[in-house]
């Protein structure tokens, strides 16, 4: 069984930093695109950026310069590095895994930017 988990959501600070982590079981990352959306109260989910698995990175322009997807292989762990958080960045996150048709997504973690 598939099943990926998000971990890491805090309540920050405005210009704070966070680091979101998603870990999988069942399916090995390296054989999937992965992304991160988020969704705030009363909003559609949306994409934050996406890790492929052969090209760069791209992120939504919102999040461009301040947001980082990585992967570590070893650990088959995808990162989200969030930095300079905005009030707007505040939303559950998730990540999912996508090949072919086979799409997973997580449960989600929550994030809260608030002085």
């Amino acid at each position: 069984q598939v099943q990926l988990v998000e971990s890491g959501g805090d309540l920050v600070q405005p210009g704070g930093s966070l680091r979101l982590s998603c870990a999988a079981s069942g399916i090995t990352f390296g054989h999937y695109n992965v992304g991160w959306f988020r969704q705030a109260p009363g909003n559609q989910r949306e994409l934050v950026g996406h890790s492929f698995r052969v090209a760069n990175a791209h992120y939504a322009d919102s999040v461009k310069g301040r947001f980082t997807i990585s992967r570590d292989v070893t650990k088959n762990m995808v990162y989200l590095q969030m930095n300079t958080l905005k009030l707007e960045d505040t939303a559950v996150y998730y990540c999912r895994a996508q090949s072919g048709i086979n799409t997973y997504w997580g449960q989600g973690t929550q994030v809260t930017v608030s002085s």
